[in-house]
């Protein structure tokens, strides 16, 4: 599980680095630039943000699942 959870997280920096430099070194105006960063981040955020809610909402039903008595998976 740790080490699904480190690839995990290499892949999710790996693609977060990627698109940084990807931007950063596309040649493009200045403010189309900081429209670009700012449409990325915003992306990149609703996928964390929906990626974390997802995990906790797993993690809850396996909670329930151990806390209730006699019940087994």
């Amino acid at each position: 599980m740790r080490a699904a959870m480190n690839f995990l997280m290499g892949l999710i920096l790996g693609s977060i680095l990627g698109a940084v430099f990807a931007l950063l070194l596309t040649p493009v105006s200045g403010r189309e630039l900081i429209d670009r960063i700012q449409s990325e981040t915003a992306r990149i955020r609703s996928e964390v943000s929906k990626a974390a809610s997802d995990r906790r909402f797993e993690l809850e039903q396996q909670l329930e699942v151990l806390r209730t008595p006699g019940k087994k998976s």
